[in-house]
């Protein structure tokens, strides 16, 4: 008897970091995932997920979210149910902004960032931003469907410097090397 591969199926990002210091504004991050369609793998996202969206079928939502990191261990978490997304789609880019409301910050600026993400109990990729201190956003991972239709993790670890409402356009930019 033979069993069939499905690769990735239900997948959580979880991130970390810590609150501000008192008289400081709140420090907030946030979890972006960008998903891509088979026919333009590499272009334009299909739809973007963050904190304040999900997707238009229910695989991929936030569901733990904090404007301020307050909370103990990942105050915040996004579920990505690749096993559901539909076949349409090749690539999921999953990456982490930090707003840049009152005080510009990079990543070197925020205590006790990371982020881990796992599917059940196995821990696949952690990163605690340390290889893009100077950055204001970062790619983390990439999902990709490989030709029997299963899905696979690529670390993809790269730094940006952008805001919030730019980070979505430029995530796809970033390339597994």
């Amino acid at each position: 008897m033979s069993s069939v591969t499905t690769g990735l199926q239900k997948i959580d990002v979880r991130l970390r970091w810590d609150p501000s210091p008192v008289g400081e504004s709140p420090r907030h991050l946030d979890i972006v995932a960008a998903t891509y369609s088979d026919d333009d793998v590499d272009g334009d996202p299909a739809y973007v997920v963050h904190y304040d969206s999900r997707s238009p079928d229910g695989t991929i939502n936030m569901i733990r979210d904090s404007k301020t990191g307050m909370g103990f261990g990942f105050v915040e978490v996004m579920t990505l149910e690749l096993d559901r997304l539909a076949s349409s789609y090749a690539r999921v880019v999953v990456g982490v902004v930090i707003h840049q409301d009152a005080d510009p910050r990079t990543f070197s600026d925020i205590e006790n960032a990371g982020v881990v993400v796992v599917e059940k109990y196995t821990e696949l990729l952690e990163t605690d931003f340390t290889p893009v201190a100077g950055a204001t956003a970062a790619t983390i991972v990439e999902f990709r469907r490989n030709d029997s239709g299963a899905w696979k993790l690529h670390e993809l670890i790269q730094g940006f410097d952008c805001d919030a409402s730019a980070f979505p356009a430029e995530m796809g930019s970033a390339r597994q090397g």
